[in-house]
């Protein structure tokens, strides 16, 4: 060991990581006891920075990419809500709604394990009963996307009226505040994440939310172009696509959010899956370093922004071609998105079965 440098032998950890069992802790001891290398040691590394951060008064802020909401991430994400950890979320906006959709219909949802199995035949007959098939898991969309889209259309048209401008998330925040979507009695109100965020005011941000069976509804219900085929299909009185307010609109919220929180509050940024919900919004340092001070010195630039406190990442997309989920904690480095000294952490694998235990960790549970 004394022969190696000093950053060399910084990396190297002697014996089993520092952990006091307690009574009142059983299943974080029981990971600590047989997590211990590989990716089960990273997940138990994570979540015991993650818990140290917290407990210190820091904050997390979590995106989450995939179809974790049809998951049921919800219950672990909740559970971090109550504990008063997660300062703000970025999700796609199939995510968000699909969250909407388990509180509404989850007695309709069926699970198919051995779905590598299914043929295209069998797939069609899915296909034919608008049963959405996700990995393992079938969303009903007649039960769920159709019973909550009327209560979002009378959303857009009093705000056409009313020549009102709000964020795409807004809309759903409204159901639930004001308790207009119906739960399903198979559900659980608490495992709902984006209930309780909408009841807790957590700041959310949606990019991209083009790209959801929400949104695609609403680029067309408000379509007034005059394409041979296209316009024969519009809808009567299309709705006034400006009741939304462009994805831009999002950053801006973001770099306001992320001023106002991390002058007193550092927040780690945890990302479950990659794609467009965790660049978005891991860019709003570099964005407010390079487009807002660009005409600040490096210096003062590092002084004025205060940087992610951790990056803790959970894929399964190798580093190649791009890949913005599996670039990892060094490359964000040259992208000013972290720095050196942030607490970086890769977990390989899929994140309902790695975030979880994290969340146990950090609960003392």
């Amino acid at each position: 060991m004394a022969q190696l440098s000093p950053g060399l032998r910084k990396m190297i950890t002697v014996g089993e990581r520092r952990y006091t069992p307690s009574a009142d802790s059983p299943v974080s001891n029981s990971l600590v006891q047989n997590k211990r290398h590989c990716n089960g040691g990273r997940t138990v590394d994570a979540g015991l920075w993650l818990r140290d951060f917290c407990e210190e008064g820091g904050k997390i802020f979590l995106s989450m990419a995939g179809a974790g909401s049809s998951f049921q991430l919800g219950v672990p994400i909740t559970r971090l809500m109550d504990a008063g950890y997660i300062a703000g979320m970025s999700v796609t906006g199939a995510n968000m709604e699909e969250s909407a959709y388990r509180f509404s219909a989850n007695q309709y949802y069926v699970y198919i394990p051995n779905y590598q199995s299914l043929t295209p035949k069998q797939e069609e007959e899915l296909r034919r009963l608008r049963f959405r098939r996700i990995t393992d898991t079938i969303l009903p969309e007649d039960e769920s996307v159709r019973v909550i889209l009327p209560k979002l259309m009378k959303q857009w048209r009093i705000a056409g009226v009313n020549k009102e401008r709000k964020l795409w998330h807004q809309y759903f925040y409204h159901l639930f505040k004001h308790d207009l979507i119906r739960k399903d009695p198979t559900a659980n109100a608490e495992e709902c994440w984006l209930r309780k965020a909408a009841k807790l005011d957590i700041p959310l941000f949606v990019p991209g939310f083009e790209d959801s069976t929400m949104g695609n509804i609403f680029a067309q219900a408000c379509y007034k172009g005059d394409h041979w085929f296209l316009k024969n299909y519009k809808i009567e009185a299309p709705i006034d696509m400006n009741v939304v307010l462009p994805g831009i609109s999002y950053m801006h919220a973001l770099a306001e959010f992320y001023m106002d929180v991390t002058r007193k509050t550092p927040l780690a940024f945890v990302q479950l899956g990659g794609g467009i919900a965790g660049d978005f919004a891991i860019c709003v340092v570099p964005h407010l370093k390079h487009d807002f001070l660009a005409d600040e010195s490096h210096r003062l630039q590092d002084k004025l922004i205060r940087p992610w406190g951790g990056f803790v990442e959970y894929h399964t997309s190798p580093m190649s071609v791009g890949s913005y989920s599996g670039a990892g904690a060094n490359e964000k480095i040259t992208w000013d998105k972290v720095t050196p000294k942030s607490f970086g952490m890769q977990i390989f694998g899929d994140y309902t079965t790695t975030f979880p235990d994290t969340v146990s960790l950090m609960l003392r549970e």
